[in-house]
């Protein structure tokens, strides 16, 4: 039994002020000297990046240990998505992502009943909070109403008498009145009230097309953000209160999830693959550690931290590297991982760096893995609105209208680098670009639900496709990867 401090953040529905609510909290507990744990609900990749960047922006602050883990490194923010890494895993992750934090706050997802599309609670907040065990605090969007929120609130609280709705943090409060008229309409409703944050402009991260503009594009004024938000909850919030919340929260049974352990398990299902600790794994007695390159900098933001862990756990030596600002690859790379992002913004300035783009292209050809999904996928194409990628796929792709967003199940159509065919993963598309043509002679994919088509390229050794896979649930996936850096193909 592990006991870990411990709030869910929700909302009734999404635009209540969710990621912001959850962005202040973290670094005013975080500038109180908390070592604070950032969790988000869903398959979401840029609010993590806001989790995190307000709780290290805190250590400038002056706090002592401020945004650091005990064992002294920043934490990453880390997301808890029941679809793709499945309800089991949840609590695990949690432990893992969690441990020897004084305070985990988890930002929840859309509102807090709604899941994935059709299957009931699954993958919803309530979902995550139930699995967790934890108090949830519902952000409720207060302008435009008064004595209506003690309703709102009331049947949210009562609606899942598994889930406990404990506290409401009142945003968006437009007076001194408005305040006292929302606190007496709650006073018998049986859920305390935690804070009231008024109406402003001055916090506000900027939106377009996916959603809010990552940290790594707005980096200084999101530091900025971040400590007008923590001013902002120390004023309006009681902090002593929730973190006595937090601390109410039940010990949670069962062991942190540990790479290693989800390496070895992978490569012990696999007959005569062997494991991390042989020729046919990841360390041992191989000479060296493979490089595996990681695509990172203000395109390529989209990554889940487990990713690098597993890599790690396989054996790989993982080095990040900037499509923007590098014109090579990083010194003896033996595989890439191109993730998600923006390349549509920033098509000018990847085209721009041929050498970059030659040097991906060559490793290709050198029969080398390299996984690239959504944003790597047009990275690796002929073009994007025009301008020349990488060439590696005979595939020209553009920023479309339509937005392409929700969860998939997939199989493997073909033998890749990440993936033997056959294999059936969950996955989760988010893109508004097309790429045609949208599948190679050889498919990554077959999605199977909710629609049947086929989807991206199995090219040579290279796995590119528009669908997002959290690799916790296919951890084969990166021992795999890892083993074809020792021995790629050609």
């Amino acid at each position: 039994m592990v006991s870990v401090p411990r709030l869910v953040i929700a909302a009734p529905a999404s635009g209540s002020g969710k990621t912001t609510v959850t962005a202040g909290l973290m670094a005013a507990f975080a500038e109180r000297g908390l070592d604070v744990s950032p969790h988000k609900v869903g398959p979401d990749y840029i609010d993590p990046g806001y989790h995190a960047l307000a709780i290290s922006s805190a250590a400038s602050s002056g706090a002592s240990g401020a945004g650091r883990s005990r064992t002294g490194g920043a934490r990453p923010g880390r997301n808890l998505d029941a679809y793709l890494c499945g309800p089991d895993r949840i609590a695990p992750l949690f432990l893992h992502g969690a441990a020897g934090c004084d305070l985990a706050l988890v930002e929840g997802v859309m509102g807090l009943f709604d899941g994935a599309a059709g299957q009931g609670e699954l993958a919803s907040t309530a979902h995550v909070a139930k699995l967790l065990r934890a108090p949830v605090v519902l952000v409720v969007d207060a302008s435009s109403q008064s004595r209506s929120v003690a309703a709102l609130v009331h049947g949210f609280a009562s609606w899942d008498p598994g889930v406990r709705v404990a506290g409401v943090i009142l945003n968006k409060v437009a007076s001194d009145r408005h305040e006292a008229m929302l606190r007496e309409a709650l006073e018998g409703c049986g859920v305390p009230v935690f804070g009231a944050l008024r109406r402003t402009r001055a916090v506000r991260a900027p939106s377009r097309h996916l959603g809010l503009v990552p940290v790594a594009e707005r980096h200084a004024e999101a530091v900025d953000s971040a400590a007008a938000l923590a001013a902002r909850v120390r004023e309006g919030c009681d902090l002593d209160g929730l973190l006595a919340l937090a601390r109410s929260a039940p010990p949670l049974s069962g062991r942190p999830w540990d790479p290693e352990e989800e390496i070895h398990r992978a490569m012990a299902a696999v007959p005569g693959a062997g494991g991390p600790g042989d020729d046919a794994g990841g360390r041992g007695h191989r000479a060296a550690r493979p490089v595996v390159a990681v695509a990172g900098g203000a395109a390529f933001t989209f990554s889940y931290a487990e990713h690098a862990e597993l890599l790690t756990a396989a054996g790989a030596r993982v080095v990040p590297f900037d499509p923007l600002r590098d014109e090579r690859l990083p010194e003896g790379t033996g595989g890439l991982v191109i993730g998600g992002g923006f390349p549509e913004v920033y098509a000018p300035e990847l085209s721009a760096n041929e050498p970059l783009r030659t040097a991906v292209a060559g490793l290709a050809a050198s029969g080398a893995p390299i996984a690239a999904e959504c944003a790597g996928l047009l990275y690796l194409a002929h073009s994007l609105d025009g301008q020349p990628m990488c060439g590696v796929l005979a595939a020209k792709a553009r920023m479309s209208e339509r937005l392409t967003l929700g969860y998939r199940e997939a199989v493997a159509v073909s033998d890749t680098s990440l993936a033997a065919a056959g294999t059936r993963v969950r996955g989760h598309e988010f893109h508004r670009t097309t790429i045609v043509p949208g599948a190679g002679p050889e498919p990554a994919w077959g999605l199977v639900h909710p629609e049947r088509r086929t989807e991206g390229f199995a090219h040579g050794d290279v796995h590119a496709s528009y669908l997002h896979v959290h690799w916790v649930s296919v951890p084969g996936a990166a021992a795999r990867f890892v083993n074809r850096c020792a021995s790629p193909a050609g």
